[in-house]
C-alpha cells in the first residue's frame, strides 16, 4: 500500500517484496514465503501479521538483510530461525540435526492411528533425529508410553530438547541393536531412517550442505543397510500382532515390500503414498515371537 505522504512504498514492504527477489535469484523454492517468515522471526510475529503489516507504513526490523543474505546462501530457513513445524508442533532444530519434512507427517500419522488401536500403547521411535515422530505420538495418544533412540550426540541433544516436555524416554543408542530389555514389548515400531544411496547426493544444497550425512545416507550402494536393519529392529521389539511403519525413498518402495514379505516374520505388508501421491512409506504386521536378546549396547544410557 503506497505511503500516502509521499507515494513511497513502505518500508516493510518494499523490503519483502527485494528480499523475494533476492531468494529467487538464489533458487530458494518459495522465496516469499521464506521471505515474510524471516520477517515474522525477527518480529515476533505469525506471516499473516507480516503480510497485514506490510499494507502499512511498518518500518523493516533490524537485521532482516543479514538474515536474508543466509538464506540466499542456501542455509535452511529452519536453521536461521531455530525451530521446524511438524504437524501439530515446533521443534528445536538447528545444525547437527535433520531438519523434518512434510512427507514424514505421512509416516508419523500412521504410527498415531496404529497406536491409537492398541489401549496404553508402547511406542519406538528408532533414528528419531529431532524427536519429530516420537513428539507427534506423545502429544497425539494421550496414554501412550514412547520411546525415541537416537545414535548421535547432536541430534540427540536436540531431540532431548524437544521430548522432555513430552515424557518421551529418550535413548543415545545404535538402532540396529538399541532397546535389548524390551524385545517384544512394544505395540508400534516406527522409523524414519537414513535411505539415500551412497552416490546419490541431495540436488538441493540445504540437504547437500547441511543436514548431517549420518542422517542422509543409508548405507551401500542402494541405502538399503540402515532401513533393513531398523525392520530387524522392530521385528525383535514387537508383540505378536504390532505394528511397523518406515519411511524410504520412493524408488525403494518395491525392493522393501519385496523384502519384508519375504521374512517370516512379517505379515500384511503395505506401502503407502505420501502428500505428493508417492510411495514414501512401507508397513507390516509381526507374524512371529520375538527374537533372542542381543548383547546391550555398551553406546546406550537412558534420560530419567
Amino acid at each position: 500500500m503506497p505511503d500516502t505522504r509521499d507515494g513511497a512504498e513502505p518500508l516493510l514492504a518494499e523490503a519483502l517484496r527485494a528480499a523475494a527477489a533476492e531468494l529467487a535469484a538464489a533458487g530458494v523454492p518459495s522465496p516469499r514465503v521464506d521471505a515474510e517468515l524471516l520477517a515474522a522471526h525477527l518480529l515476533g510475529e505469525t506471516a499473516g501479521r507480516v503480510r497485514a503489516l506490510a499494507f502499512t507504513d511498518a518500518p523493516t526490523p533490524a537485521g532482516y538483510a543479514d538474515l536474508v543474505a543466509e538464506r540466499a546462501a542456501r542455509v535452511p530457513l529452519q536453521h536461521i530461525t531455530g525451530k521446524a513445524h511438524f504437524r501439530y508442533l515446533e521443534l528445536a532444530v538447528g545444525p547437527g540435526v535433520f531438519v523434518p519434512r512434510p512427507e514424514t507427517e505421512t509416516v508419523a500419522q500412521l504410527a498415531i492411528d496404529a497406536a491409537r488401536r492398541a489401549a496404553g500403547a508402547k511406542v519406538v521411535d528408532l533414528g528419531t533425529g529431532s524427536g519429530a515422530i516420537a513428539a507427534a505420538v506423545a502429544s497425539e495418544v494421550p496414554g501412550a508410553e514412547v520411546h525415541a533412540v537416537e545414535l548421535s550426540p547432536l541430534a540427540f541433544a536436540w531431540a532431548e530438547r524437544n521430548l522432555a516436555p513430552l515424557g518421551v524416554r529418550l535413548v543415545q543408542g545404535d538402532l540396529r541393536d538399541a532397546l535389548p530389555g524390551h524385545n517384544g514389548s512394544f505395540d508400534v515400531v516406527v522409523s524414519n531412517p537414513p535411505y539415500i544411496p551412497a552416490d546419490a547426493v541431495p540436488n538441493e544444497p540445504e540437504a547437500a550442505e547441511h543436514d548431517p550425512a549420518m542422517a542422509l545416507y543409508g548405507g551401500g550402494a542402494d541405502g538399503m543397510e540402515l532401513p533393513m536393519a531398523a525392520a530387524r529392529t522392530a521385528a525383535r521389539l514387537l508383540v505378536p500382532g504390532g505394528y511397523f511403519v518406515m519411511e524410504h525413498a520412493e524408488v525403494q518402495a518395491q525392493d522393501i515390500a519385496r523384502r519384508l514379505a519375504a521374512d517370516p516374520a512379517w505379515t500384511d505388508v503395505r506401502s503407502h503414498l505420501d502428500l505428493n501421491g508417492r510411495p514414501r512409506a512401507t508397513s507390516a504386521i509381526r507374524r512371529a515371537a520375538a527374537e533372542p536378546e542381543p548383547m546391550a549396547s555398551p553406546t546406550e544410557r537412558m534420560l530419567p
